[in-house]
């Protein structure tokens, strides 16, 4: 049921919290040695990382987490040769951080028919994608029938992709509208062809923070226990965080806390994303003056997230839609193993102002490997390797 019961003032600095915390810097040196052997780091040690400024502490951080990195998965840069598709931006739900969603009356609001959705099937196959990611928003009219039809059209259209689809948001509605709890919902999802869940709408797991930038939203409970359905119905996930607005560090801290203790009671998410915050076409940025975050914070935060999973989730992915394409090349220095995929489309960002760009030519993403020095592979969804790109430059099937 979306209400908004939690709406309240969105400030212009910080997460409205009245209540200073101290950052142990102390607690620092020993954190990155921890972070470096795979050892759980508790609240204080993460908000002391995630707060730090010192450029040397902020290298030790870089190095401890590419270490851990090449440990876990070694040298090799992966991706996928993807098609994102948002079957419609119409939606209820008016997250103050989203240039993305629609009124139904909006002049910018769309909603695809079948043929439409197939042409882009179609196109994604002659690209030589392996995966469609399916998303939209919270439309007010669709039934769960609605949602299982757009699954049966793609995988009549190209049965050989893998459907990657549906936000913890989307499926906590299919069970609202439905009556059905998760289990059912998978089941019924499952069968009409999805293949895997995206841990999207995660923002910052934390109800504080959610409370203000998506009052609408699914709290962290529901969000976790939609991915641990997704999970216990044989469908892996991604998790993912959106930083860099009005999150403070021991926000993050209990994000990474909620995502680590998941994955180490399931074991279900093959990869963790971390998204910054774009600003430009959304009510945080326009009205409350939330700006974009450097690019050197959004390096230190990757490598943060690196250490604070330790070796529960091996690969750790950088949005270059979000970042840039050169400021991903150099994440592969901050524990980065993954670029992520080709996209084709990605309205989302775009529609928030990203001037990144929303496709990318797999050869781009071998060539931003290679020149971080560094082989490159084309992978599937869950992380089987396709097909080889040596520094050589010769191209190879696995």
């Amino acid at each position: 049921m979306i209400t908004a019961r939690y709406w309240s003032f969105i400030p212009r600095r910080g997460s409205g919290r009245r209540n200073d915390r101290v950052i142990r810097r102390d607690l620092v040196a020993g954190a990155i040695d921890k972070g470096r052997a795979g050892t759980t780091l508790d609240e204080d040690e993460l908000t002391a990382l995630f707060a730090e400024t010192r450029p040397e502490a902020i290298e030790a951080i870089r190095e401890a987490a590419d270490e851990l990195r090449a440990e876990l998965v070694g040298e090799t840069v992966t991706f996928v040769v993807c098609r994102n598709i948002n079957v419609s931006n119409i939606c209820i739900v008016g997250c103050a951080f989203c240039g993305f969603g629609q009124g139904r009356r909006s002049p910018d609001a769309y909603e695809y028919d079948r043929a439409a959705l197939e042409e882009k099937v179609r196109d994604a196959v002659q690209f030589g994608a392996t995966e469609i990611c399916m998303q939209s928003g919270i439309h007010p009219d669709w039934t769960l029938e609605d949602y299982e039809h757009w699954l049966r059209v793609i995988k009549e259209a190209a049965p050989q992709l893998h459907l990657h689809a549906y936000s913890p948001m989307e499926i906590a509605h299919m069970c609202d509208i439905s009556a059905l709890p998760p289990a059912e919902v998978f089941a019924r999802l499952r069968t009409a062809g999805l293949d895997s869940t995206p841990g999207t709408a995660a923002e910052v797991l934390h109800d504080g923070v959610r409370e203000r930038i998506s009052p609408n939203k699914l709290p962290v409970a529901r969000w976790v226990e939609i991915i641990e359905a997704s999970h216990a119905a044989g469908l892996r996930s991604t998790a993912t965080v959106m930083f860099g607005h009005i999150e403070e560090p021991w926000e993050l801290a209990e994000h990474m806390r909620v995502v680590r203790e998941l994955q180490e009671r399931t074991g279900g998410i093959t990869e963790f994303v971390p998204l910054s915050f774009i600003p430009f076409q959304t009510l945080l940025g326009r009205t409350h003056g939330v700006e974009e975050i450097s690019t050197e914070e959004k390096l230190k935060h990757t490598a943060v997230f690196r250490l604070a999973l330790g070796r529960t989730i091996p690969n750790v992915q950088s949005s270059w839609v979000k970042m840039g394409l050169d400021a991903a090349t150099e994440s592969l220095r901050w524990g980065v193993n993954d670029l992520g995929g080709t996209l084709m489309e990605e309205s989302i960002s775009r529609m928030a102002g990203s001037y990144h760009g929303v496709r990318l030519e797999p050869e781009q993403l071998v060539a931003a490997a290679h020149k971080a020095g560094r082989p490159a592979a084309e992978r599937s969804t869950l992380y089987r390797i396709l097909r080889r790109y040596e520094l050589s430059g010769a191209a190879a099937p696995a």
